[in-house]
């Protein structure tokens, strides 16, 4: 395995250290904004752990629990772009996330490169890898857009420069994953372009809202698809946020994995999501290319256990070309 580090780590890890910061510097605060949390659960009794920087023990549940070799073989080596800058709303899970790929990394399957470096969106760097994973990319309410929010810092642009650079930038990531390669948003990552309709059609929805953290039960859509084989026939029950979603979603062009179970979902988040079938991960070709979108999750917890990881795995070698499954739009 090799895992690559581009630009400014610090850059990269910026909401994180913060976080991080603030737990060491003021704990009386932490342990208020925890006992929060958890007492905002207390209709499911259900406690929810704090949300802590992934710790050696937290690296080695991990560990233990990830496969240790692909479901398939990869045809040639793979690389993929790990990008987890959020210009927007920072979601503590990122660094977890980035511990998950580089376990994953470990089976062979795909080698990581992490960066957050806005050039490596010019396609012909963007060509180089085989896809590109966007970790919790939430991105600043004013545009929606990350290459607008990051170009923001560029003043060798002017406003009219900047908007069009963009556009090309969202243009030539279309075009990478229809030409034959792979995408995948984790949770928050949807957000990454989420006011672009022809963004929202290739990854099947933009983010729309979501009710308060809590504990949910997912129900496999297709159990016998193979992308589902990590889960054995069951449901899976895990602390996060229930996703709700907007724009291309209300089409469903896309195959169907994951969906909540409405009857675990707190009163207010019920409501909320009443109405319609609530999907929370799915797949769906765009071009000759692949889209693998997966909700779960905001928690760390839910990485602790063996049919996601492995079920990550399963994704990202579909949206790498690797593992051949159906994934013909089908809503039922």
């Amino acid at each position: 395995m090799l895992v690559i580090q581009i630009g400014n780590p610090e850059r990269s890890n910026k909401c994180t250290s913060t976080r991080l910061l603030l737990f060491i510097m003021k704990p009386t605060l932490i342990t208020i904004l925890s006992l929060a949390t958890i007492i905002s659960a207390a209709a499911q009794k259900v406690k929810i752990p704090p949300i802590l920087p992934p710790d050696d023990a937290w690296v080695a549940k991990v560990v233990a629990a990830a496969p240790k070799e692909p479901r398939v073989m990869p045809a040639k080596p793979r690389k993929v772009l790990v990008c987890s800058l959020a210009t927007g709303y920072c979601h503590d899970v990122i660094p977890h996330v980035k511990v998950v790929m580089d376990t994953l990394a470990k089976t062979g399957a795909f080698e990581v490169t992490h960066s957050d470096d806005i050039a490596m969106f010019e396609p012909a760097k963007l060509a180089t890898f085989d896809a590109v994973i966007l970790n919790n990319t939430c991105t600043k309410r004013e545009h929606r857009n990350w290459f607008m929010d990051v170009l923001a810092e560029d003043k060798s642009l002017n406003p009219k420069q900047r908007k069009q650079k963009a556009a090309e930038l969202e243009k030539g990531l279309i075009e990478y994953v229809e030409s034959g390669k792979g995408i995948v948003a984790v949770h928050g990552g949807i957000v990454f372009l989420n006011n672009s309709m022809e963004f929202s059609r290739m990854m099947g929805a933009s983010f729309e809202k979501h009710p308060k953290l809590q504990q949910i039960t997912l129900r496999l859509v297709e159990p016998e698809h193979p992308l589902l084989k990590a889960f054995n026939g069951k449901p899976f029950t895990h602390i996060d946020e229930p996703y709700l979603f907007m724009n291309a979603y209300k089409e469903k062009n896309f195959r169907p994995l994951l969906d909540m179970d409405l009857g675990s979902l707190d009163d207010n988040a019920r409501k909320a999501a009443a109405g319609d079938q609530r999907f929370v991960s799915w797949i769906r070709p765009q071009g000759k290319g692949r889209v693998f979108y997966v909700s779960p999750s905001h928690h760390p917890n839910t990485y602790e256990r063996e049919e996601m990881l492995q079920y990550y795995l399963d994704g990202i070698q579909y949206a790498l070309g690797d593992l051949k499954v159906d994934d013909t739009p089908k809503v039922k």
